[in-house]
């Protein structure tokens, strides 16, 4: 038997599948075979005894959906054995479990989504043991991988939260809720009544000093990072309250929390931001009244996800003691574009290629590099450096393109809450 052949009744075969395309060999063994090392697949790829539509393949190859993978046998972990370098979660209890699944509210082959309870955190930290990413484990079967967290909600934040359920569809999600595609609408009560209805706060966020990054804060320093909220007044209770629509158009942490504190109408219930100021008297709850509503996303596969998620029990008891009707909540969105499946090929194509160049442009460089340290004292100086040499000064970019103008307000004017341009859509969001 030549080297690297190995009988055909002991070689494993696998279809890529949609969500790997695009990926790299040695990540498909990351992602699907985590027991095989990186030492292991690049000799079996040096071998040749990886193959891929009956080709040899690098640990750099990347794949197609359809593409038929041949994997020789071994490195097989046995049933109950932990794998090096991975720590081994503790099994759910039953009530865990049954926290896990009263939580879903849509599921398929992609995503999970969930509607989080106040209280409960998104993820693990100092101090907190219990959070959705500790219970991911009740929503994979055997044999498929642990779903992953793509965005978070605050801690007593309620509403929608989407999981991922493979790697691919989580890199998909996250891609567009980084790309601000995402549409996300919250609903909150906030003290008071805003004076313009249906406003834009442009205020940029810092984390506070001495709060360990644990409270944020409105900063026009200059080194605070920008962050745009659109607010729109649904209902009021007299001048003691009102129902707002939010929609985060960036995702600083506690966004919309300082924000509408920032104002002067706090969040019914924030006392982090709002103080004492932020909790009204008579039945009204103390829980904080943020609730993420709505979440429009779109789907791997070319659908739409568009889930909206009920109030929790202190909101909706809230909401009648003021007054309010849910019904009068819930406005149309304007039409999405949805994928075809020539649209998502394209996007597909177009990212591989994008990845493609990224890798190529490293090599570029550190080829240049090698060159510039070996050669570059004989060599001219061109262009813009040449014509300094010779005492001529270079072209000012500055005086092509003119004086800058300051956009939107007067220049020197803080930016805050602003009436929102009518006739427009909303724009989109990203993460509270």
């Amino acid at each position: 038997m030549s080297r690297g052949k190995i009988p055909d009744d002991n070689v494993r075969q696998f279809t890529v599948g949609r969500d790997d395309a695009g990926a790299r060999l040695d990540r498909w063994f990351k992602r699907h075979l985590p027991q095989v090392g990186f030492a292991t697949v690049s000799r079996w790829a040096r071998t040749g005894q990886i193959r891929v539509d009956g080709k040899r393949a690098d640990v750099d190859t990347r794949l197609e959906a359809g593409q038929t993978l041949r994997v020789p046998p071994g490195n097989a972990t046995p049933v109950g054995a932990g794998i090096k370098g991975q720590r081994v979660r503790k099994p759910l209890t039953e009530e865990q479990i049954q926290l896990a699944e009263s939580m879903v509210l849509e599921k398929d082959r992609a995503a999970i989504v969930l509607n989080k309870p106040p209280g409960l955190a998104t993820q693990g930290g100092s101090g907190t043991h219990e959070h959705v990413d500790g219970l991911l484990d009740a929503y994979a079967a055997d044999g498929e991988p642990r779903p992953r967290l793509v965005h978070r909600l605050d801690k007593d934040t309620s509403g929608v939260l989407l999981i991922a359920r493979t790697p691919g569809s989580a890199a998909f999600f996250s891609k567009h809720f980084s790309g601000r595609s995402a549409r996300k609408i919250y609903w909150a009560l906030v003290v008071g009544v805003p004076e313009v209805k249906d406003g834009l706060i442009e205020l940029p966020l810092a984390k506070q000093p001495g709060t360990g990054g644990e409270k944020m804060m409105v900063d026009e320093s200059g080194q605070g990072q920008s962050a745009r909220s659109r607010y729109r007044v649904i209902s009021r209770a007299g001048n003691s309250a009102s129902w707002v629509e939010l929609q985060p158009l960036t995702g600083r942490t506690h966004q919309l929390r300082v924000h509408m504190a920032a104002i002067g109408h706090p969040i019914v219930g924030d006392g982090k931001y709002g103080g004492q100021a932020a909790f009204l008297t008579g039945t009204i709850s103390r829980k904080m009244h943020l609730h993420a509503r709505r979440l429009r996303i779109e789907h791997p596969e070319g659908d739409l996800i568009d889930v909206t998620a009920p109030l929790p029990a202190h909101f909706a008891a809230s909401m009648a003691s003021l007054g309010f009707y849910e019904e009068d909540g819930d406005l149309p969105l304007e039409a999405p574009k949805l994928l075809d499946e020539k649209t998502f090929q394209k996007r597909a194509a177009k990212q591989h290629a994008k990845e493609y160049r990224k890798e190529r442009r490293g090599e570029r460089r550190k080829r240049a590099d090698g060159e510039k340290g070996a050669g570059s004292a004989g060599r001219k100086p061109t262009g813009k450096r040449a014509a300094s040499a010779k005492g001529a000064p270079p072209k000012s970019s500055a005086a092509k393109k003119g004086p800058v103008k300051p956009a939107g307000k007067a220049a020197g004017k803080p930016a805050a809450a602003r009436r929102a341009p009518a006739g427009k859509p909303a724009p989109r969001s990203r993460k509270d």
